[in-house]
This record gives structure tokens, sequence and C-alpha cells, in this order.
């Protein structure tokens, strides 16, 4: 593939993709097209990107949900792939090395934030560089950039992550966005062995959460409104499965966890869950980047000394981190390997809630268009 994409150190790099231009209703729609990448500098490497996990953030993202989608937006921040060409500073990467990348590309680097290894929370001028649609704080330039829905990818050597040979390629993906993205609040807010934590929402994200807190010796409820995923979330090794849909078990274990971790993508109430934290407790939030449905009940809140927050991806070491946890616990998140042709319908399966628990695409298949 490498005498394909170039053909001296001047030309840009063209790559095949999918990518919502944008021309369709809200942008849904994935269709194949070309993009241009630079050759990579010095401190860069270009990768041939092997795998590819689906992460609900790619459809909000798509559909502008969020409403700064720079079209064209080509997705997918879980990125597992080959050093193909380093630059001439590369010194941790080999060519053909299997290497991560995760939601960042870039940050500014010199901030309190980067400094401290959370380039997630850069200070800088627009913040840190996604993977793609751009910085994270636009500057009012489109500048955009492209993600893993794509044959290739150049990537700066510290935003690179390595994959410990204990965990199939095809299965890491998943890691480098829904695993720490878990992962980081769990470490950060303490969880520890004996804690009483319920994982809210058994699916791409959930089923790591729910892994990643049993692996720390925590006492897990996965909650969910669906009781078909019961049985699931047992096998992921859950103690317990409480269905948020039962108002007589919801009510049962008010003033139960210590620490809830919500994973619901999209708006919902959070007072039936705030209720079920003990005294000091602490809900965070990592699926919904939006405003909740209804107004929180700060009584319920103050009355407890409970806390409500959020929390962002994680950093680069931090990914890492996660990567070498899940090597040493055996963590592997559950995936169902598709072509990159049946991609919407991917999208549509997630939208539905029909999937079980990660779509990760063979990035193989796009040779074949």
């Amino acid at each position: 593939m490498e005498s394909e994409i170039w053909t001296d150190e001047t030309k840009k790099i063209t790559s095949k993709a999918y990518g919502a231009s944008g021309n369709f209703i809200g942008g849904k729609k994935l269709e194949l097209m070309e993009i241009e990448r630079s050759q990579p500098n010095s401190d860069e490497v270009l990768i041939e990107i092997l795998f590819c996990g689906i992460c609900h953030s790619d459809i909000h993202q798509v559909n502008n949900d969020w409403h700064n989608t720079i079209y064209p937006c080509v997705p997918g921040h879980e990125i597992i792939g080959k050093i193909i060409k380093k630059g001439s500073s590369v010194q941790k990467f080999e060519i053909d090395n299997i290497v991560g990348i995760g939601c960042m590309i870039d940050s500014c680097q010199n901030c309190k934030s980067c400094k401290a290894g959370e380039e997630q929370y850069c200070l800088g001028v627009v913040g840190p560089t996604m993977t793609y649609n751009g910085y994270f704080k636009p500057d009012g330039t489109d500048y955009n950039t492209f993600g893993g829905f794509s044959s290739h990818i150049v990537v700066k050597e510290n935003f690179l992550l390595s994959i410990p040979s204990e965990i199939e390629i095809e299965r890491a993906a998943p890691i480098v966005c829904a695993g720490v993205t878990t992962y980081s609040p769990l470490k950060h807010w303490g969880v520890k062995a004996g804690d009483t934590v319920g994982i809210i929402g058994i699916g791409g994200l959930g089923h790591m959460g729910v892994m990643i807190a049993k692996a720390m010796g925590a006492k897990v409820t996965a909650i969910t409104t669906s009781e078909d995923k019961r049985d699931a979330a047992r096998l992921l090794g859950a103690d317990h499965v409480l269905l948020s849909t039962n108002e007589e078990d919801m009510k049962a274990n008010e003033t139960t966890f210590d620490f809830l971790l919500c994973t619901i993508p999209s708006s919902f109430d959070i007072n039936p869950y705030v209720n079920l934290l003990s005294p000091r407790g602490t809900i965070i939030t990592v699926g919904l980047l939006g405003p909740y449905e209804t107004a929180t009940n700060n009584m319920d809140v103050a009355k407890y000394g409970r806390s409500i927050a959020g929390s962002f991806i994680g950093g680069i070491a931090e990914t890492q981190e996660v990567l070498d946890f899940c090597a040493t616990h055996n963590i592997a998140p559950h995936v169902e390997i598709i072509n990159i042709q049946d991609v919407n319908e991917a999208f549509d399966h997630i939208k539905n809630e029909d999937v079980r628990f990660r779509y990760v695409i063979d990035m193989k298949s796009l040779q074949h268009n």
C-alpha cells in the first residue's frame, strides 16, 4: 500500500476514506471519498490503519448534534495501525510497529494541563487538536482533521500508544477511547477495593467500565434499562444488575453507591441516579456532552453532600496506562468486526441499541472499494 499513496516527498498523501459530506440531511450518510494528508514531519509517523472502532460520539459528530461539525467529516478515533514511514527525529517507534491513536493528535504541550499529562484539557489557544473535526476550540478558521475511517493517518510521536502484545489488535481499538474514558474517572476519584460502584448504561463505554471497576476490586452493579443485558452484564463480571426502569428496585437501592459512572450518551433525567448515591457519593457523567433532560434537584444533592461531575476521555500517558492495565488484568472489549461498507447500517444499530458492545471496522475492507 505504501507505494500507492505517494510518489515523492513534496506531494500530499491521498487516502481513501468514508466520511460525511454534509450534503445529506443531518450529514449522517457516510460515503466513499478521498482525502489528503501531509507527508510526516520529523516528529511524525505515517500509519496504515488496520482497525478502527465506532464510538457513539462519531454518530453525534457526523450528524452535527453538537453544532460544531466541519464537513467533510471523516470520523474514527479508536485507531490501531502499522507504522509505514517515520520522521527523522522519531525515536520511540520503528517501521512496522503496531500502535494506537485515540481522540487527540496534538496539543500545545506547554500549558498546566499538558504538563500534568492531561492534554484533553489543554488550555492553549485552540485546546487539543482532535483526531477528527479539527480543534476542540475553533479559532475562527475551518481547521479540519480527518479520523480513522480512512486508509492512513499522520500522527506526532508523542500522541502514539504502544499496544501490549497480550491484547489482540482488533480488540485493542476501543480501549484508546472507551477504555480510557471509563478508566480515567474511576482512577481520579480513587475507586478502590471494597467500594460500591454502579455503572449506568451497559454499552460500548459501560461494558468497559464494569470490567475495569471490577479489576480495581470494587463491588460492581450494572445499571441498565434492558432486561436483555442482565446475563451479559453478569458475564462481564458485574456482581449485581439493577434495572433503572423498575421503580421499586431503584427505591430499594437509594443511598447505596459510593460512586456512579454514567455512560448514557443522550439527554436523560439524572435525579433518580443521584438518589442512589450514599452520603458523600459522586456521580460522573462521561457519555452525555450536553444538557440533562431535567434540572437537578439540588436538595437531593446537598442533603447528603453528594457530588455531580464530568470527565472527558483521558491524557496520553493515562491512555497508555489503561492499555497496560487491561493487558495485566486480561480485559478486552467485546467487539463485532465489520467491513467499512456496512458502517451506515452499524450507525443505525448503535442508535437503536442493537449492538453489544462495540463495532470495530476491519479497514482492509476499504481496499475493496
